[in-house]
């Protein structure tokens, strides 16, 4: 595990616009997956500016990478000794964080961002999770089917390129997607790549030699898409063969702009952090807080491509956000 400390301002006051009334300084405590890959820098970056905004005291410890489940585990354990007043957890699989989770004292409010914890494993050790703050991934990923089908021919053979195997994220896109494909195009193949771009570059090159001749492909985050336009490209197919991505990271909204990418379902980690902050706010000061907030997505194509350049991290149209008013009240 990689340790990243963010401190936003010393203490949460009874003054000023939206802290927490306390009489000694609260805490907070963010345990998300590896830095390496820009989608969790972004959510980063959102959980830190609301504190800062909210004159809360943060910290983050990010993983070493999207395969450090234990040194994860070790660095929530680690925190929980520290009782903190509120945990934001973002797991790197459904169940790497529970038993850590289960040393958080009673009683303190466990918000779970982006990738679920398990809800029965987690209830069989004693931990209630407060609130579950995320993409409704089968949601996007039958989004991802919707523009796909405008994008190739009733009956096109599609691959779907997927993440580390066990992945709840990655089969929840994948769902979603073959879901939405039904009597419009065929999923011949899905292929597992590790959220990686060069092993999805490396299954791309593969398949587009193989038959059925593949006229689209779906990856279930942009550096995987990324990765298969690469190998799109050096098979001379650009243009010919579809690829849409998820996640709208900069690169990715950079390809759908020069057309190296068809369209990328872009969901907003700044948002998930945003909305992951201020939960853990309202439910210190004994909010109810829902148990379920979806976040905001977002198809990013070639006609909308430049409003999403320019409001990232934000989302390209105005999102609600349903807990500004808790924090409010």
């Amino acid at each position: 595990m990689s340790g990243l400390l963010v401190v936003c301002a010393v203490s949460c006051g009874t003054s000023g616009g939206g802290s927490v009334p306390t009489t000694r300084s609260a805490t907070i405590a963010a345990v998300i997956k590896g830095l390496d890959n820009p989608f969790f820098a972004t959510m980063r970056d959102g959980l830190v500016a609301t504190a800062g905004q909210h004159n809360a005291r943060l910290s983050v410890d990010a993983a070493a990478g999207l395969q450090d489940t234990d040194g994860q585990a070790a660095t929530l354990e680690s925190s929980a000794t520290q009782q903190e007043d509120c945990y934001i957890v973002n797991p790197i699989n459904r169940t790497n964080l529970i038993q850590p989770l289960s040393h958080v004292r009673k009683g303190t409010p466990i918000v779970n961002i982006d990738s679920p914890v398990d809800q029965n494993a987690a209830r069989a050790v004693g931990v209630k999770i407060t609130t579950y703050i995320g993409t409704d991934n089968v949601a996007a990923g039958s989004l991802a089917a919707d523009a796909m089908a405008h994008l190739v021919p009733r009956g096109a053979s599609v691959v779907i390129i997927t993440g580390i195997p066990g992945d709840a994220t990655s089969e929840a896109r994948a769902r979603g997607f073959r879901e939405g494909a039904r009597g419009r195009f065929d999923v011949v193949q899905t292929i597992a790549a590790d959220f990686d771009a060069e092993r999805a570059r490396l299954a791309a090159e593969d398949r587009l030699r193989a038959s059925p001749p593949v006229q689209g492909f779906f990856a279930v985050n942009d550096q995987m898409a990324l990765g298969i336009d690469a190998a799109v490209r050096a098979a001379g197919e650009s243009g010919l063969v579809a690829v849409i991505g998820m996640d709208g990271i900069p690169d990715a909204l950079a390809a759908v702009k020069s057309g190296a990418m068809s369209a990328t379902v872009a969901q907003y980690p700044y948002i998930i952090g945003q909305l992951g902050l201020e939960a853990c706010l309202a439910a210190m000061r004994g909010k109810s807080v829902p148990a379920n907030v979806a976040a905001p997505v977002q198809v990013v194509t070639k006609e909308n491509v430049e409003r999403a350049q320019a409001n990232f991290p934000h989302p390209v149209e105005p999102f609600n956000d349903p807990l500004v008013r808790l924090l409010k009240g």
